[in-house]
């Protein structure tokens, strides 16, 4: 198995997951790369992606696994973020490729950044309330299932929080947050805030992934 890093930014945000999939597979073929396929009456290219990513955040982090067909053995790895980078669109970029590396499983956190703008202002005391919320015992988050709207305690997925103003209008969240088993969508974190703190409500919230991580927090590879 191979894999590719590439980063999900800027008008690429709001590619949609199924989307983003026939985009990358469109950019092997127009790059001359032939992907491994199934055998059978509806054939299908051997890749997938790590964590699928919501709509609307940003990533820096996103990992493509893929397989290469028999005839591209000789293809280095290393050399594919270039020539796939040429075929993207604006917004999905390719940074790393490389072969093998850990398995899924070890995936367990992920590193995220959330930002809540205020067009008027950060207000007084945002940072020492939205830092006491995400301290507390429980932290009770209305989301949506396949069995329609739960309420769930976002707190035991939340491994580290710091909270700061990052500018007059901007209040950064910056967290250690569970990738799998169970995951938490970090969207969720501004949906607290709004949720427990309606004085404090966002005016916009834009969510990042920075990095994958194990359980120990060194990066996923």
């Amino acid at each position: 198995m191979r894999r590719i890093l590439f980063e999900k930014t800027g008008n690429g945000i709001w590619i949609s997951h199924l989307d983003l999939m026939r985009i990358l597979q469109r950019a092997f073929r127009r790059s001359g790369i032939l992907l491994k396929h199934t055998q059978g009456f509806n054939p299908h290219a051997f890749v997938s992606l790590a964590l699928p990513l919501s709509v609307g955040t940003a990533s820096w982090c996103e990992l493509l696994e893929f397989e290469l067909a028999e005839s591209e053995g000789a293809v280095d790895t290393a050399s594919l973020p270039e020539r796939l980078n040429a075929a993207l669109p604006d917004g999905i970029h390719c940074i790393l490729g490389y072969d093998g590396g850990r398995k899924l499983k070890e995936l367990t956190h992920l590193q995220v950044e959330v930002r809540l703008e205020y067009d008027q202002g950060v207000p007084t005391g945002a940072v020492d309330a939205i830092e006491d919320l995400f301290h507390g015992e429980t932290l009770v988050v209305e989301k949506r299932s396949k069995n329609g709207p739960v309420e769930q305690d976002i707190l035991p997925m939340v491994k580290s929080m710091a909270v700061s103003a990052e500018d007059d209008n901007t209040v950064l969240l910056s967290a250690v947050i569970c990738a799998q088993n169970p995951s938490l969508n970090p969207d969720l974190l501004a949906k607290a805030v709004t949720t427990h703190l309606p004085q404090l409500a966002p005016d916009f919230a834009k969510s990042m992934r920075i990095e994958m991580l194990t359980q120990d927090g060194t990066p996923f590879r």
